[in-house]
């Protein structure tokens, strides 16, 4: 079982990360204390965190969290501009990076937490 769009952002929030916009289905958030992006995408049941590309270095490591789960491949999305574009179908490329589902609000505290010590080395 997943958590939920409504769980997932008051996680987010008791972390204190803050939004700073919401287009369609896609959040924007920064971490705490930094000024690094991540984004929410979804709505009820089928909710995501998309963190940037550049982590994927460290992706069995944020993987094996406890309730984290990767999704194969790279989530593609033009609302996540933070982010670096890759050319897939389109000439221009679009956004992309690593999006993660989580079964519960401890492992997306356990996710942020390990993200922000990645960040801070």
């Amino acid at each position: 079982m997943t958590i939920e769009h409504s769980e997932l952002m008051t996680a987010l929030s008791s972390l204190n990360c803050r939004t700073n916009f919401t287009i369609k289905k896609i959040t924007e958030y920064m971490l705490p204390e930094l000024k690094e992006p991540i984004y929410l995408h979804g709505a009820d049941k089928d909710c995501q965190l998309v963190i940037r590309p550049a982590y994927e270095v460290f992706l069995a490591d944020l993987s094996e969290l406890k309730g984290v789960k990767h999704k194969e491949g790279y989530f593609h999305n033009n609302e996540m501009t933070r982010f670096p574009k890759r050319v897939q179908k389109s000439l221009n490329g679009i956004h992309y990076g690593l999006a993660f589902k989580f079964s519960d609000k401890e492992a997306v505290k356990r996710f942020i937490n390990r993200l922000i010590t990645i960040i801070n080395g």
